[in-house]
């Protein structure tokens, strides 16, 4: 699949922050919102938003403390705070209506945007995000042990993550050495070589601060019983967070989603680019076309 527009990279400040986004497509068509994960930004998808800019805008914005974006003070960088900067940045660019993209943390914070503003969701796109406590996988265990004693020791073993090393183990995370092969060290070494002191101190404080998001789980599963939006589930589950169960808890509450489960993990967009294009594709003519 070839790409068929070009990606066009801007900054835009909202409420005092100076943001980062790439953005594709025209802007008469029906837009799709794409959060990034961690450790991650707008990077990873480059190479999805060409493939679909014909039909579709599609707007990628780094997160305040990630990517190419500021880490103004004041800025409350937690999944509130995430989940308002998304609101406020459509705003900015006047766009009321949109399909939404969740994946890793992205997928926490693009839900408490459609809780807080439901009207605004025309469909959901779900890759490797999740919101069922009862089917995360093993390598959330060194988490789960701080959540339950979190003491500055613990802390600071979170804190050790936080590193070149540690960015490479998230974006490789359990897939097959021949898939490991499609996934670009550029990854992790961009995404290091731009941390700072206190973009790091920021990030071990969100991951820490998923012990208070575990809470909210039940919320993001009672607001898609509720609106039941159209939804695609597109999966890879060689995931040591999010394994294959994780995909299927969805079904719980949308009986009606398509559901995919790829050859790939986490960073489906990596290894698995054309395939999810194509469930895109297919699925947006039909809810967003």
């Amino acid at each position: 699949m070839e790409p068929t527009a070009p990606v066009r990279h801007r900054f835009i400040e909202v409420d005092g922050v100076t943001a980062f986004y790439r953005d594709a497509g025209g802007q008469d068509r029906p837009a799709v919102l794409l959060p990034h994960g961690y450790p991650c930004s707008s990077y990873e998808f480059r190479h999805l938003m060409p493939l679909l800019a014909d039909r579709w805008r599609l707007l990628a914005p780094d997160f305040p403390g990630c990517g190419y974006s500021g880490a103004p003070d004041g800025f409350a960088y937690d999944f509130d705070g995430y989940a308002a900067f998304l609101g406020r940045f459509m705003d900015r660019l006047g766009i009321e209506r949109f399909a939404l993209y969740l994946h890793d943390f992205g997928s926490q914070i693009g839900l408490r945007l459609a809780i807080a503003q439901p009207w605004r969701i025309a469909a959901l796109i779900v890759q490797n995000g999740d919101i069922y406590e009862d089917r995360l996988g093993p390598k959330y265990a060194p988490l789960t042990d701080y959540f339950r004693n979190p003491t500055p020791e613990g802390r600071a073993k979170l804190g050790e993550a936080v590193s070149e090393e540690g960015f490479r183990d998230e974006f490789l995370n359990d897939v097959r050495p021949e898939l490991a092969e499609r996934i670009a060290p550029d990854l992790w070494k961009l995404h290091w070589s731009l941390m700072t002191p206190r973009r790091r101190d920021i990030a071990i404080d969100v991951i820490a601060g998923l012990k208070d998001n575990l809470a909210w789980f039940a919320r993001y599963q009672a607001y898609l019983r509720e609106h039941r939006p159209p939804t695609l589930i597109a999966w890879g589950p060689q995931d040591g967070y999010m394994p294959a169960d994780a995909a299927r808890a969805y079904l719980r509450d949308l009986p009606d989603a398509e559901l995919h489960l790829l050859d790939g993990g986490h960073w489906l967009l990596e290894t698995n680019l054309a395939e999810v294009a194509v469930l895109i594709r297919a699925f947006l003519s039909r809810v967003c076309p």
